[in-house]
């Protein structure tokens, strides 16, 4: 029996409709698949509504569209996710870069963006996205960009390849088990796992499929950031400075931390919705 595929209008119609409940981006997940079927971007949908997929391309459509009605993160299900407009290769071995995470790179580059030549440590690199959004927009910078997980070494280092970024290296450390005792950085950033494992988001959204390493940590999520806090002294030039992602219940908290590990000026930035994200200071090391 022969199938009647609907129009790309007709059939990003129906996805949204699938969505609806599950998603706050329901039409543009639609079309972000149907997009991935077909090997288009957004623009052909638009200029080409009336258009049909083919048997194949559909069937794998409505293949891809019930994982993500069982929840599976967008990002997964097409294996990409865009970071400071940088096409980022995700998988289930990396959290999906988010938007409040450009908080972080917005205010290095507000502080730093004149200097030159400066080197960066990357703790937690996951896909690459923090290291390599800075190396775009600074060529004279030099990251070195670290994680535990082999998995994402390997895809922060293809990231790195394809987008032709030579001033990043990538490779396996847990946080600083791996860098040499006597490198020293201008800058230190991450954004480490800080969710408390009792935390009940980790059940709901994209959360529920991304590895829990990367999210949870003991000590009501603040065991890792302690850990980077507390030996990033050894790793900071004079005036060198520390910048941490957290939860947004955790800025005053991670300031009290940096500034009893004997740092200067530690302060707390908002992200885009107003939380408290990203706790920042300057150890002096004198």
């Amino acid at each position: 029996m022969s199938v009647d595929v609907p129009s790309i209008a007709a059939l990003s119609e129906y996805g949204k409709q699938q969505l609806l409940s599950l998603s706050d981006s329901a039409q543009l997940d639609s079309n972000i698949l149907i997009c991935h079927v077909i090997n288009k971007d957004l623009s052909y949908l638009l200029t080409w509504p009336e258009k049909k997929l083919s048997l194949s391309e559909y069937e794998k459509f409505i293949e891809l569209l019930n994982r993500r009605i069982k929840g599976e993160p967008i990002a997964y299900i097409v294996g990409t996710k865009e970071f400071w407009s940088l096409p980022l290769l995700v998988s289930p071995a990396t959290l999906i870069p988010r938007p409040d995470t450009e908080t972080l790179v917005e205010l290095v580059l507000e502080l730093y963006q004149s200097q030159q030549a400066l080197h960066c440590l990357d703790l937690g690199t996951g896909t690459g996205a923090i290291a390599l959004a800075l190396a775009s927009e600074n060529p004279s910078w030099h990251f070195d960009a670290v994680d535990f997980s082999s998995e994402a070494v390997s895809l922060a280092k293809l990231n790195s390849q394809q987008l032709n970024l030579t001033n990043v290296q990538v490779f396996q450390s847990d946080w600083y088990s791996n860098v040499a005792e006597d490198k020293k950085y201008d800058l230190i950033v991450s954004n480490p796992p800080y969710i408390d494992e009792q935390d009940e988001h980790l059940a709901q959204g994209d959360v529920r499929f991304e590895p829990k390493s990367a999210l949870v940590a003991d000590e009501q999520g603040l065991k890792d950031i302690k850990i980077i806090i507390e030996n990033a002294k050894q790793h900071l030039k004079t005036n060198g400075a520390l910048f941490i992602e957290h939860g947004f219940a955790q800025g005053e908290l991670v300031c009290d931390i940096l500034t009893g590990f004997g740092y200067q000026n530690a302060q707390t930035v908002t992200d885009l919705n107003g939380q408290d994200r990203i706790s920042w200071a300057i150890y002096s090391n004198y």
